[in-house]
């Protein structure tokens, strides 16, 4: 959380395997998103389209006991070779969207991808379950994909609040939003 005179800011960092469509969630919520209440949306990526930082967008959210609430999205890049960029990303993380791949071939990137968050979270100090999430079971519409009760059985050890998605065809990605927003908007007015 970061707080400026009467703004206050939640960095969302999504999180995820590559291609699981981590820049497609948040390229959806800018399409979603008016114009007046998002800023726009940067994305450091390489010539096929695929996130080598992290994307960054910023939303207007909401007014809570007099501060404007912003929430602050982030992608993390989901190659190996990003492996330092999305341990830098995720400090000062707020609130997590684990964007799982339902494709069965992914099954292992998605658990792998999983290890890897709770290790970086912990070299802050943090982990998977003091951190508000959402798990994103995302490319529902794909042929080839895991049941949903394997994928919450194997990656939501938590509980977390999830969601089906096809974020490329723009479902998921606006329920997800609003689940995570919420949980913000009650961290926010309990720590006030």
């Amino acid at each position: 959380m970061h707080t400026s005179g009467d703004e206050v800011a939640y960095k969302i960092v999504y999180y995820g395997p590559g291609l699981s469509g981590k820049t497609t969630n948040l390229r959806r919520l800018r399409d979603f998103i008016a114009a007046e209440n998002r800023g726009r949306l940067v994305t450091l990526c390489t010539k096929g389209e695929r996130t080598v930082f992290f994307d960054f967008l910023p939303v207007n959210f909401a007014t809570i006991r007099g501060k404007r609430v912003r929430l602050h999205l982030y992608s993390v890049p989901g190659q190996a070779y990003y492996a330092l960029s999305r341990k830098v990303i995720l400090e000062g993380v707020d609130g997590l969207v684990f964007v799982a791949d339902s494709q069965v071939e992914r099954y292992d990137a998605n658990l792998d991808t999983l290890d890897d968050l709770e290790r970086n979270l912990e070299a802050y100090g943090l982990s998977l379950s003091s951190v508000p999430a959402v798990m994103q079971y995302n490319k529902r519409d794909l042929p080839g994909i895991d049941p949903i009760d394997k994928l919450e059985s194997a990656l939501n050890k938590h509980g977390w609040p999830a969601v089906e998605s096809v974020a490329l065809g723009g479902q998921g990605p606006a329920e997800t939003l609003k689940l995570i927003s919420a949980i913000m908007a009650r961290r926010h007015v309990q720590s006030n």
